[in-house]
């Protein structure tokens, strides 16, 4: 059996899917550790996955609560520089204490986020394989496909071409501290400059959770890169107590805007507004990001709860209103559940664009949120059957996708021949 390290971000949108997939392996006979700051401690042990503490002196027990309530008051382009300014220290302490902490535990493998970019230096450092898992919207890019973090739909023609190249262009130039982080160690410990954002993944197997049916159509990918469907597993997550006894039998409307951007307090106000005279009921998650005691009156009466059990909501729901997290979405789609997606920052808007352009939902835009604007895109989505019936249809594709197993069935063969894993042969 292998000795599997996770390197992932603390935040809930990485750290669920990586420990379901670490507990995936774990069923299998593998030993599994995830490398993390203090706040990661508990999910992961929740998990039974092991931990190894990083950064305790820098990043204190509480640092991520306090870093994701200054992100969560952002948008747009301020939160997009914030990310990158954390992510950017994020690393620069994962290279200098990382891989002294792998080597000593004895890891033979790692799984490194998408967005943990620093994870393949350090792979390359400590000789070990190392697999890339896509957690949120895939990095990957191509002519065609738009940078993530835009609301741009998906166009063939040499006009959104380039301006796709120059949303790259500026994203890379934005995400200089993080290159030049990773730069520097890699001459330190003599390994060769990457020339293209394709070599910071692995060469052996890319996993992205989300369905090849989610995205806009590709032409690029590299032959190792897989498709498998969410990691979700409610045995992973910590029990959340809920008042079901107050459910009635009318059409369930969960919203919810995530564990980071969901500091806007004002936005709970417009939805609970909008929703206040339909034939439905309305449950809202905070998300940690307030208590209910702390919000005045509701319009409507909506069950309002700090934390909710998605999972077992998303089966009774009948719309999801979202910030477009990809676990949030990727959760409604497996449960059939279309959406009215609400795009705050970082790659929601890329998220929201991909709903769109899939018909399993409406966006409504940050910048145009009001009361009427809501209420009737909740309306649309929820009187005319295309958008059900397209989120059933992504439902059953993601049913063939394979999901975590398939993502394990990959690494584990990666482990066992050493070679790349391509897409043709599983």
């Amino acid at each position: 059996m292998t000795h599997f390290g996770i390197l992932c971000p603390t935040a809930n949108g990485h750290l669920n899917p990586m420990t379901t997939l670490g507990s995936e392996l774990l069923h299998r006979g593998h030993q599994v550790t995830l490398f993390g700051f203090p706040d990661a401690e508990s999910t992961t042990l929740a998990s039974g996955l092991e931990f190894q503490l990083l950064a305790e002196n820098e990043f204190p027990l509480g640092w991520n609560q306090e870093s994701l309530s200054k992100l969560g008051k952002l948008s747009g382009l301020a939160a997009f520089r914030y990310t990158i300014d954390l992510i950017a220290q994020v690393s620069t302490l994962i290279l200098s204490q990382a891989p002294a902490i792998i080597k000593k535990v004895g890891v033979e493998a790692l799984l490194v986020d998408q967005v943990s970019i620093e994870g393949g230096t350090i792979a390359e450092f400590l000789n070990l394989p190392f697999i890339t898992v896509c957690s949120a919207l895939m990095l990957n890019r191509e002519p065609n496909i738009p940078p993530i973090c835009t609301p741009w739909q998906y166009s063939p023609t040499w006009q959104a071409r380039w301006r796709n190249q120059f949303g790259d262009r500026l994203i890379e130039l934005a995400t200089k501290p993080i290159q030049n982080a990773i730069a520097q160690y890699r001459k330190e410990w003599k390994l060769p400059l990457y020339s293209d954002p394709e070599n910071y993944y692995s060469q052996l197997a890319q996993i992205a959770q989300q369905p090849a049916e989610f995205d806009f159509p590709r032409q690029y990918l590299p032959p190792n890169f897989h498709f498998t469907g969410p990691f979700h597993n409610p045995a992973t997550r910590q029990p959340v107590a809920f008042p079901f006894e107050q459910l009635t039998d009318k059409p369930l409307i969960y919203a919810s805007m995530g564990t980071v951007q969901n500091r806007l307090l004002d936005v709970f106000q417009i939805l609970a507004a909008a929703c206040e005279n339909l034939d439905a009921q309305l449950v809202i998650s905070l998300g940690g990001g307030a208590s209910p005691e702390s919000l005045p009156p509701l319009p409507g009466n909506p069950i309002v709860v700090s934390f909710a059990p998605q999972l077992e909501l998303l089966q009774k729901a009948t719309l999801t209103i979202t910030h477009a997290g990809m676990n949030t979405t990727l959760e409604s789609l497996s449960n059939g559940v279309p959406m009215v997606a609400i795009p705050i920052a970082n790659d929601q808007p890329g998220i929201a664009a991909r709903i769109a352009y899939t018909g399993v939902g409406e966006v409504v835009a940050l910048k145009e949120l009001s009361v009427n604007k809501v209420r009737s895109t909740v309306e649309k989505v929820l009187v005319q059957e295309n958008y059900k019936k397209r989120a059933i249809e992504m439902q059953k594709a993601i049913g063939r996708s394979g999901t975590v197993k398939k993502a394990a069935d990959i690494i584990e063969q990666v482990i066992l021949t050493g070679k790349p894993v391509l897409a043709a042969q599983i």
